[in-house]
C-alpha cells in the first residue's frame, strides 16, 4: 500500500494501478484520481468506453462522456457513474468512474454504457477471475525456464521458442504428467490476461490436478530456412492469403489436419524436454490445449495420436477450412472434423470445448460458433466424454481464461497416478441433455 499512500499524498501515481488501488482512491475522493486513471488506462480506451480493470469480483470502470453514463453489466443496471473530482477546473472531456462488484467469478461477463439513453462502448469479454486464478497463501510457486529454442527436422529447420514450467512438487524420481500449451507465450505472465501459472500451482497443491510439467510453445519461424519444402509451402500460403510468413507458419502448424504437428511435439519437443525431466509416457497423463487455431491444433493432435494425447482443452477452436486442400496430400480440413467424429472409429479422448455466440463469421473460412456447435453435437452423438461451454463472447481468450481452473479440474478429474490408462466414458449428466441448437439473432425480426 506504499504506492497508494504516495499517490494519495502527491496526487501523482507512479504508474498503472490495479482495481483495489483505484477503488480505494475513488472512495477517498482523492484529487489524484484523474492522474491515476490516466496512468492506468490508454487514452483510446477511455474515449471508446472500453477501459476497465478487475481483480476477483472487484472492478473499476472509467469513461469519457459529455453527460453522466450509466454502467450496465450483464443487462443489469448499475448506478450512475461519478464525475472525477476536480473536473470543473480541467479542460477537455469529462471523465467518469465507478466501482462495481461482480458476484459470479470464474466466468466471463459483458458490459456497456448508456449515455443519454444510447448504448456506448463496452465489451462482451469481461473476465471475472475466481480465487483459484490467484496464487493462494502458502501455495508454493513453480519455476519457469528461460526461453528455449528448438530447431525442427520435421519442419525443415523451423525454429520454435518454448518455455518449461516445473511445479514446486516435482520429484525427479517420480515421472510427471505433461501438458502442452499452444501459443504458449500468452500463458507465461503470472499477472497477464491468462493467469494460468497461479491456477496450476493452486490446483496441484489442492491435488485437483497431478504434478505436471507444462510446456508453453510459440508457433515457429521458418524465415531462416528459405528454399526448403516447408518454407516454400508457407510462403505460398502467405502470398495467397495476404498473411505474414510467421502467421502463415502458425496456420500451417495448427490448422492442418494431419499427424505432422503431433509428431513434431512427440518426437522433437517433448523428447527434448524429456531429456531434462522425468516425464510420463502414457496418453492418460498427457494433455494439450490452445485457442483459436491452437484449439483445433490441440484436438487434432489427440485425434491423430490418441495413444499419446488423451485430454484436450480447446478455446474458440478454428474448426473451419483454413488449411483445406492447401497441400495436395491433405484432403480434410478443420471443417470436416464434425463429420470425421461421426464416421471414424471413436478415439479414447476427453474434450472440453469453449466458444461464444459473437465469435467470428468469416466469408472465406466459415462460422466459428456454428463449427463449435457441430463439434459438440458430433461428440455427443458418439458418446464422447466432452463438455461444451457456450457464452456470448467474441474471438477472445477471456471466457476460457476465466474458466481455466474449472476446465482443468474437469479435464483431470478422477486422475490416478497409479494408472496408465482409462476408458473415457460420457458423463451420465450429459447423456440426458438435448443437443445444442441455435436461434437466429442477427437478422431483423421481419426477415
Amino acid at each position: 500500500m506504499l504506492m497508494l499512500a504516495a499517490c494519495v499524498a502527491d496526487c501523482q501515481p507512479a504508474g498503472k494501478l490495479q482495481a483495489p488501488e483505484l477503488i480505494e482512491l475513488s472512495q477517498t475522493h482523492s484529487p489524484g484520481l484523474r492522474a491515476a486513471i490516466e496512468a492506468s488506462f490508454d487514452a483510446k480506451e477511455l474515449k471508446n468506453g472500453t477501459a476497465w480493470v478487475g481483480q476477483g469480483p472487484a472492478f473499476f470502470f472509467a469513461v469519457e462522456a459529455a453527460t453522466a453514463p450509466m454502467l450496465v453489466i450483464d443487462a443489469n443496471m448499475i448506478s450512475a457513474m461519478q464525475q472525477v473530482p476536480g473536473e470543473d477546473s480541467v479542460s477537455g472531456p469529462v471523465l467518469w468512474y465507478t466501482a462495481a462488484h461482480i458476484d459470479l467469478v470464474g466466468k466471463a461477463h459483458q458490459f456497456y454504457y448508456l449515455v443519454d439513453g444510447a448504448k456506448f462502448g463496452g465489451s462482451l469479454d469481461l473476465p471475472a477471475f475466481g480465487p483459484l486464478s490467484y496464487l493462494q497463501p502458502g501455495v508454493p510457486s513453480g519455476k519457469l525456464s528461460e526461453k528455449l529454442i528448438h530447431t525442427s527436422k520435421i519442419y525443415d529447420g523451423m525454429k520454435s521458442e518454448y518455455w518449461i514450467y516445473v511445479p514446486a512438487q516435482y520429484d525427479p524420481r517420480v515421472p510427471a504428467a505433461v501438458m502442452v500449451f499452444q501459443d504458449g507465450q500468452a500463458y507465461i505472465d503470472r499477472n497477464g490476461e491468462i493467469p494460468a501459472l497461479s491456477a496450476i500451482d493452486n490446483l496441484i497443491a489442492m491435488k485437483k490436478i497431478p504434478v505436471m510439467i507444462c510446456v508453453f510453445i510459440r508457433p515457429g519461424d521458418i524465415s531462416g530456412a528459405p528454399g526448403t519444402p516447408t518454407y516454400n509451402f508457407v510462403k505460398g500460403h502467405a502470398d495467397k492469403w495476404g498473411r505474414t510468413l510467421r502467421d502463415a507458419m502458425r496456420s500451417t502448424l495448427y490448422d492442418t489436419v494431419s499427424d505432422r504437428y503431433a509428431r513434431f511435439l512427440r518426437d522433437e519437443v517433448l523428447a527434448e524436454v524429456g531429456s531434462q525431466y522425468n516425464l510420463r509416457q502414457d496418453a492418460y497423463s498427457h494433455a494439450i490445449t490452445g485457442a483459436s487455431s491452437g484449439g483445433i491444433c490441440s484436438f487434432n493432435a489427440a485425434w491423430q495420436m490418441p495413444d499419446y494425447f488423451s485430454r484436450v482443452l480447446s478455446w474458440i477452436g478454428s474448426y473451419t477450412n483454413i488449411q483445406w486442400k492447401e497441400d495436395s496430400a491433405i484432403h480434410d480440413g478443420g471443417q470436416d472434423y464434425p463429420d470425421k467424429i461421426l464416421r471414424e472409429p471413436k478415439r479414447n479422448i476427453r474434450v472440453w470445448l469453449q466458444d461464444g455466440s459473437e465469435d467470428m463469421e468469416n466469408p472465406r473460412w466459415g462460422s466459428w460458433p456454428l463449427a463449435n456447435i457441430r463439434m459438440a453435437n458430433s461428440l455427443k452423438t458418439k458418446d464422447y466424454d466432452f463438455h461444451f461451454v457456450f457464452g456470448r463472447g467474441t474471438h477472445n481468450d477471456a471466457q476460457g481464461a476465466a474458466e481455466f481452473p474449472e476446465s482443468m479440474i474437469w479435464l483431470w478429474r478422477d486422475y490416478d497416478a497409479a494408472k496408465t490408462e482409462q476408458e473415457f466414458m460420457a458423463d451420465p449428466a450429459e447423456k440426458g441433455k438435448p443437443y445444442f441448437r441455435v436461434a437466429i439473432v442477427s437478422r431483423a425480426s421481419d426477415e
